[in-house]
């Protein structure tokens, strides 16, 4: 009887797992391995558009100051309206703003800076972009090339709100831009992630008198 026992303990020992168990076993792993494989995905990605946000919003709030002064320390503002009088206020469009950062008083050079809209390159994230563009002029004319490059990019809008007065003198200037961040196609995942838009706004009164 003890030789029964022994031999039906020793059978039990030997025995595997069954098919089912197994295939429960690998249906249970297969489970939490994707389960920590989504979470770490959205994890990379939710750190990526938050680098990309606060990346975009450093830009944007560089591009704006070096905005601000350049317009506190320019003059000869345009465009300007037709009749400052009657119309004191200008929204060019498309948005665009020309000013003077620079004279020399030897040659009687002028330096003349172009601020304006432009539309992006196909497949961008964002339809425009805000281009800087800077020219030396001498007698209203040209002297050799301009230098222009994009300030922005991902802009989403721009507007310039220009303030005259007789003259027509710019009392002061309202820049309103609207970026999107980098965010990369590849960043969209099942929650929809995304960067949220930046807006800033600002209010320059010029220095200098026209």
């Amino acid at each position: 009887m003890s030789h029964s026992i022994a031999h039906k303990r020793s059978a039990n020992a030997r025995r595997g797992f069954s098919i089912a168990e197994l295939l429960v076993a690998l249906l249970i792993s297969s489970m939490l391995l994707t389960a920590t494989l989504t979470a770490l995905d959205a994890s990379f990605k939710a750190y990526k558009a938050t680098t990309e946000s606060a990346s975009s919003h450093v830009v944007a709030r560089m591009v704006m100051q070096r905005l601000t002064t350049m317009i506190r320390t320019g003059e000869e503002f345009g465009p300007f309206p037709l009749n400052p009088i009657t119309d004191p206020v200008l929204i060019p469009d498309p948005p665009e703003l020309e000013f003077v950062t620079g004279r020399d008083e030897v040659t009687g050079e002028e330096t003349v800076v172009r601020l304006e809209r432009r539309d992006a390159p196909p497949g961008s994230v964002a339809p425009f972009e805000l281009w800087y563009t800077q020219t030396i002029v001498l007698d209203g004319v040209p002297v050799g090339d301009s230098e222009e490059y994009p300030l922005l990019t991902n802009v989403q809008s721009v507007r310039f709100t220009l303030y005259y007065d007789v003259g027509p003198r710019l009392e002061h200037a309202t820049v309103d831009l609207t970026i999107h961040p980098d965010d990369l196609e590849d960043a969209a995942i099942a929650a929809n992630l995304e960067s949220a838009s930046l807006r800033l706004v600002a209010t320059i009164s010029p220095r200098r008198t026209d």
